[in-house]
């Protein structure tokens, strides 16, 4: 099956810090799975690692996912921001990322509850 990786649990899961909950960790244990991951959530990694408030930067991010065959990148597209222009939220990043779940029609595995809010997506955590 497949899932969109927010920025928050790329993040823990690459770097192993950060709690998990127990349903997304199962399914990222899970190795016939397959992760999308947002160029947004990227464009957040890179801000992130500059402002020396994560522990990985966008290289050694884009290295582990190149590295397997469990991850995929998605782009922006128009299609996706036609979804965004109808999804309400008040944070652009997470709104776009919302926005390709939606688009994708995957569940998005996030810790953010306010994610639980938005109609046409269903959110993996605990």
């Amino acid at each position: 099956m497949q899932y969109l990786l927010d920025t928050v649990s790329i993040i823990r899961h690459f770097t192993d810090t950060g709690n998990i909950g127990k349903k997304a960790r199962e399914i990222l244990n899970q190795f016939d799975n397959h992760f999308i991951i947002s160029i947004i959530s990227l464009m957040e990694i890179m801000y992130l690692s500059e402002k020396h408030r994560i522990n990985i930067d966008l290289t050694e991010t884009l290295t582990r996912i190149e590295l397997s065959t469990l991850y995929s990148i998605v782009d922006l597209t128009p299609e996706i921001l036609k979804v965004a222009e109808r999804t309400t939220f008040f944070e652009l990043h997470d709104r776009l990322i919302l926005s390709t779940a939606k688009w994708l029609e995957i569940p998005i595995i996030s810790s953010d509850k306010k994610f639980d809010k938005v109609k046409g997506v269903k959110v993996i955590w605990k």
